[in-house]
């Protein structure tokens, strides 16, 4: 094998395949290295498309500007950790925002998603939700597995519980709202129909809620998704029709190229800077002008 081992579409549909649905990881080496042509080539692509708790971070933890804490708050399934981050130099109280995770826990990465919302003048907060199986593994494979044994009852109490704790924080000025990518992005939907707490809410590709519990949704949505990501695309027309339906406040974007997951920057074949950067100015967009 010469040079960088070739990437291509279906080998990227192949882990989505092995992290969102039934396949394992012994079936999914199996066909990368069908794909790949031998198991060394399949061994150096996977590096490639799997996020890396290596790669650096885009807010460093010690940056100065912020002040970072981890504080714990009540579920119903028991206490919660979680990592709030605010300015340094803020003056007055803050809107806040809550930060939820993929399906691999409150990682590194998610902790410097965090931090860059905290950058923009919110009071962030990055929810381990995890924390009734123990809290989120080191080893991202680990991560992976156990967060699988997550109840959704319990994750929907968690985030439930989670705006409630933003929604009264000392720091906040009672308006809130929250963003989730992957798995999280499903759970912001979730809680927007819900809770009416919430006063906006952002969905990076994330798996619909049901249509019929749409009108329930209270919050301004927006809705961020990758144009090669037919799974979770097959669910946004009745998604849209639904909020149309009830007269919902909000945005759709399908950012053509880019794949599921196209935010994560620790993730560099599926990363897209072009649409992360254009959703990330979008997504701080409806927070200032929502959350005040």
């Amino acid at each position: 094998m010469n040079g960088k081992p070739q990437v291509t579409q279906e080998m990227i549909d192949l882990y989505d395949e092995y992290t969102h649905l039934t396949l394992d990881r012994r079936g999914f080496m199996e066909k990368l290295t069908a794909l790949a042509g031998s198991a060394a080539a399949a061994a150096a692509i996977v590096p490639l498309i799997a996020p890396s708790r290596a790669a650096a971070a885009l807010v460093p933890a010690e940056d100065p500007r912020l002040r970072i804490e981890h504080v714990a708050f009540p579920a119903p399934s028991g206490e919660v950790i979680a990592y709030l981050a605010r300015p340094a130099e803020a003056a007055g109280r803050l809107p806040a925002v809550l930060v939820i995770h993929e399906n691999r826990g409150l990682n590194p990465h998610i902790e410097d998603v965090t931090r860059r919302m905290a950058l923009e003048g919110f009071l962030a907060l990055g929810v381990d939700f995890m924390s009734p199986l123990g809290g989120t593994p080191a080893d991202e494979q680990v991560a992976a597995q156990r967060f699988r044994e997550l109840d959704r009852e319990a994750a929907l109490g968690i985030g439930l519980a989670a705006v409630a704790f933003l929604k009264s924080h000392p720091l906040g000025n009672g308006k809130v709202g929250a963003v989730g990518f992957c798995w999280g992005g499903g759970m912001v939907n979730q809680l927007a129909v819900n809770s009416t707490a919430l006063d906006a809410g952002v969905a990076y590709y994330g798996a619909q809620p049901d249509a019929t519990a749409v009108p329930k949704i209270t919050a301004r949505m927006m809705l961020h998704y990758g144009g090669l990501d037919e799974r979770i695309n097959a669910g946004i027309p009745a998604y849209r029709a639904a909020l149309e339906a009830a007269g919902i406040d909000h945005q759709i974007f399908v950012y053509e190229g880019a794949n599921h997951a196209f935010h994560n920057d620790t993730s560099g074949a599926r990363y897209s800077k072009e649409a992360s950067d254009l959703a990330w100015s979008r997504t701080v967009g409806l927070f200032r002008e929502t959350l005040g």
